[in-house]
């Protein structure tokens, strides 16, 4: 997307100011580019966005255009989620793309909760404020139109009346985001005629902003859904469900119309447009929650209406309608029969793989009880439980007495691992862990965890060692690797579910169990068991990599949620290490390490977890690949 520098240099209409004269600036990246960039392909090769910018400084042009360019042209793609869920941006980025593409999801456990943010709009006050400052300055500078250039806006409105299509023949420096939702048949549609008029257009979203102002004065949390909200949208203002469908893209026009030079001021009534577009489009698979407080700060008012999603599929489904082959893979995608019903398609094949090792390099553990037989588990009514606390700090203390270098540890929220931590110092805990290895601890702020995992990485360089306590559902349990030395033991204290007061949730597992039949209980432990083998997977990067994992929490050892975990983790949890003691885990860690640092060589290898190129093009190993492919 171009941002308001970029745009104020590269729009349509300030080249064309540019050519009548001289001193209004452009971009001269971007003139060159335009002049030969097109013309030029690519050298063959891999090109990530540093090399692109590195080439486009070479060649003295835009490295971004030249990116959206590459990308049209490109026969292998990497790139975000959201570049294909976000309606908004998939329809820059990934609109030329062929029905032959082949799409592939990695690392998709999440994939639904990707699907749900790209379509859930969140307003604050704060929002419709600035909403309202956006508003005057479109009023005025509409005035200042209607005096120097009056055509303008008169041309605009002609095209209005033949349809959106053709009310914004944008060149590829104007678009700033496509509209969230309207599908090519409604652009055909003539806008109506409430809002073709601009004058009339932003008097309409002024009494828009002013009614959601109404909304948030209230002292209590409203739940509704699309249909309800509208109705009371049309019996408070008078304002209909069909011109609020046409907002968004009514306001793009009027943007480009005008000619602004700085659009990303305006993001705020954009944000607003693209509310109203949603609301007035589905009527199922969504809910409006209006609070007056958030759930984090209860006391202190911060009125917010929160227009969230509640149904995946309706951001998978256009993906699905348009490609022919899509794969939805990862690690840890288990189990593998519940994505079909939460984003709503039928696959036309379903496989779970398990690794091929050379030698048994993970050893999941489920930790159940105390060297004093107390059960262990993070469950509510036991957190408080001084026992259960001090024996999750012993087994935190006498695993660091017997694995080298690295070990992570992940609790179910940041609230319980401060709880914890605070206790284990009161117990004197802390000391006996730092007897062994330094400490650190993952923040809600983003620079101290920084902070926090370079010197994590330094103690385990240098030999000293180190524990890294992090949060399950956070930075660290998503994106850092602990390859090799860096997490030689993952401990995972209690199930990760989710905070299960929070409305949306509960509205999300409403619809869950009407639409698609899926019990609360059956989504929750779904979602946590797949967080906790994320967490998990956090030891295991490579075939040459070995760790312990350590499930610490009696819950873990019941059939619905071992059942849950991915089928290469299953595969090594024998049912004699379903139910340890702190010391029985100590004792076959200890075993496990002595087995892993013996020599291993690439050699012991070949045949059954690496390949030669000769071993690939046997006749008994093609025999082998066709036979699983049928199976599958």
């Amino acid at each position: 997307m171009v941002d308001s520098q970029c745009q104020s240099l590269t729009a349509s209409y300030v080249r064309e100011s540019h050519k009548h004269n001289s001193s209004v600036p452009v971009c001269d990246f971007y003139e060159k580019f335009d002049a030969h960039g097109r013309e030029s392909p690519l050298p063959p090769g891999v090109y990530n966005l540093e090399d692109l910018k590195e080439y486009g400084k070479g060649n003295g042009w835009c490295a971004y255009f030249l990116a959206r360019y590459a990308v049209t042209h490109a026969n292998i793609i990497v790139y975000s989620y959201h570049y294909l869920l976000d309606p908004k941006i998939a329809d820059l980025v990934s609109k030329e793309f062929s029905k032959k593409s082949v799409v592939v999801f990695d690392e998709a456990h999440n994939i639904d909760n990707v699907c749900i943010d790209s379509m859930s709009v969140t307003i604050r006050k704060r929002t419709l404020d600035k909403c309202s400052q956006n508003l005057e300055t479109l009023k005025h500078g509409i005035a200042s139109i209607k005096e120097s250039d009056a055509q303008k806006l008169k041309e605009e409105y002609s095209r209005l009346v033949e349809g959106l299509k053709n009310a914004r023949v944008a060149k590829e420096t104007d678009i700033q985001l496509s509209n969230p939702v309207l599908p090519d048949e409604v652009l055909e549609e003539v806008v109506p005629g409430n809002i073709r008029n601009a004058e009339h257009f932003v008097a309409f979203l002024k009494r828009f902003v002013e009614y959601l102002k109404a909304r948030l004065r209230l002292q209590h949390v409203v739940t509704e859904s699309p249909p309800a909200f509208l109705k009371d949208c049309f019996a408070k203002v008078c304002i209909e469900r069909k011109p609020l469908r046409f907002c968004a893209e009514r306001l793009r026009s009027l943007l480009w119309t005008m000619e602004l030079p700085n659009m990303a001021d305006f993001s705020p009534l954009l944000l607003v447009a693209n509310f109203a577009t949603l609301v007035s489009t589905y009527a199922k698979g969504f809910i409006i929650i209006i609070e007056p407080f958030e759930d984090s700060a209860p006391t202190v008012s911060n009125p917010i209406i929160r227009f969230s999603c509640m149904d995946a599929s309706i951001a998978v489904k256009p993906v699905f309608d348009r490609f022919q082959s899509v794969i939805i893979t990862s690690g840890t995608l288990s189990p593998v029969d519940m994505y079909p019903k939460i984003l709503d398609f039928r696959p036309v094949t379903l496989a779970t793989f398990t690794m091929t090792l050379s030698k048994p390099c993970l050893c999941p553990m489920i930790v159940s009880r105390g060297n004093d037989q107390v059960s262990i588990t993070s469950k509510f009514e036991t957190r408080e439980d001084i026992a259960v606390i001090r024996n999750y700090g012993n087994l935190l203390a006498d695993m660091a007495a017997v694995v080298p270098d690295g070990i992570v540890g992940f609790f179910t929220s940041y609230a319980y691992m401060e709880n914890i931590v605070a206790s284990w110092y009161e117990q004197g805990i802390i000391d006996a862990i730092q007897r062994h290895k330094l400490l650190f601890i993952e923040t809600p702020d983003a620079a101290e965890t920084s902070v926090a995992l370079i010197n994590y990485h330094k103690a385990c360089e240098n030999g000293r060692g180190a524990i890294l306590l992090s949060v399950a559902r956070g930075k660290v349990s998503e994106g850092i690797d602990f390859d090799h030395h860096l997490g030689r033991c993952v401990i995972m204290f209690g199930i990760p579910y989710v905070y299960t007061q929070s409305r949306i949730l509960k509205a999300r597992l409403e619809y869950l169990r009407d639409q698609f039949q899926i019990r609360e209980n059956d989504f929750l432990t779904f979602d946590a068991m797949r967080h906790a083998a994320q967490c998990m997977g956090r030891a295991i990067r490579g075939k040459t990599d070995y760790g312990v994992m350590l499930l610490a929490d009696r819950r873990f050892s019941r059939a619905d949620k071992r059942g849950k975990l991915p089928k290469w983790i299953q595969e090594y949890l024998k049912d004699s290490f379903c139910n340890l003691t702190t010391e029985e885990a100590v004792q076959i860690s200890k075993r496990f390490f002595r087995q892993m640092a013996q020599p291993f060589t690439r050699e012991e290898q070949l045949g059954i977890s690496l390949l030669t190129l000769d071993q690939l093009q046997s006749e008994d190993m093609q025999m082998r690949i066709a036979k699983k492919a049928q199976q599958t």
